[in-house]
């Protein structure tokens, strides 16, 4: 009888180095960095992915985290995170404690939260940081007229308070620039000086949506607000599960 074929374990996956070149408080408790990978000249990846990011402890173990990217592939090998600092958190808050020079080691990019070929009119649907693949995505559609001409795109961002709408500056930007892209931002608990959208996210899917069928669902945020758009698209208007692409922060 042969012998059984050795088990191989699994490769290490390949570490590089990215370096904080900009820090950005965007309102209490969530900060915007900005790294530059060491020893590349480019860093290539899809709007919407991710990367794992490890964090040293005393004992020689680590710590590992996905973030997804907020930004789009630039020169100079860059990538963006968004990130809320969190109570009894590791990673991320020593993340937000980086000092600008400070190094982190990361692997990546993973995942396949990215924009579904061929290109259809979509509504992007997010809450707190879940805004961030999306700023990637935004960014890189608008970047090039062939990318979003003929189609349109709704970004609909929930939050609590007006602090809270990340990007806001960019996204009514690009919204002055393209008519084929509507910024939709609804708060949960808006004081009275608040002009626009009140209520959840899913309170403002359902007039965008309508009776369509022909539309793709883009949903990133804290699994409650997943799950409940989910249900709206596929139980109640009766969309196909493949036209619902989403990722749960918890």
């Amino acid at each position: 009888m042969a012998p059984e074929p050795a088990v191989r374990p699994p490769a290490a996956r390949k570490l590089s180095t990215a370096r904080l070149r900009h820090s950005v408080l965007l309102s209490e408790q969530t900060k915007h960095l900005e790294f530059a990978v060491e020893g590349a000249d480019q860093f290539d990846f899809t709007p919407g992915q991710f990367v794992s990011i490890q964090q040293p402890k005393a004992d020689g173990k680590t710590h590992t985290r996905a973030y997804s990217l907020a930004s789009t592939p630039r020169a100079g090998a860059r990538f963006d995170l968004c990130l809320n600092r969190v109570e009894q958190g590791f990673l991320s808050n020593w993340l937000c404690d980086l000092e600008e020079g400070a190094t982190v080691q990361f692997h990546g990019p993973h995942g396949m939260f990215t924009l579904r070929q061929p290109h259809q009119d979509s509504v992007f649907i997010a809450t707190g940081t879940g805004i961030a693949p999306f700023r990637g995505m935004v960014h890189w559609l608008f970047d090039s007229i062939e990318r979003h001409q003929g189609r349109e795109y709704w970004l609909v961002y929930g939050t609590r308070h007006e602090d809270g709408l990340y990007y806001r500056k960019e996204f009514l930007a690009i919204e002055r620039a393209h008519p084929n892209f509507h910024y939709l931002p609804t708060l949960s608990r808006g004081g009275p000086e608040w002009q626009g959208l009140r209520g959840y996210v899913q309170d403002h899917v359902r007039g965008i949506v309508g009776a369509r069928h022909d539309m793709n669902a883009y949903i990133c945020g804290l699994h409650q607000m997943v799950n409940a758009n989910r249900a709206l698209l596929k139980d109640e208007l009766g969309w196909d599960r493949k036209q619902i692409v989403f990722e749960r922060y918890d």
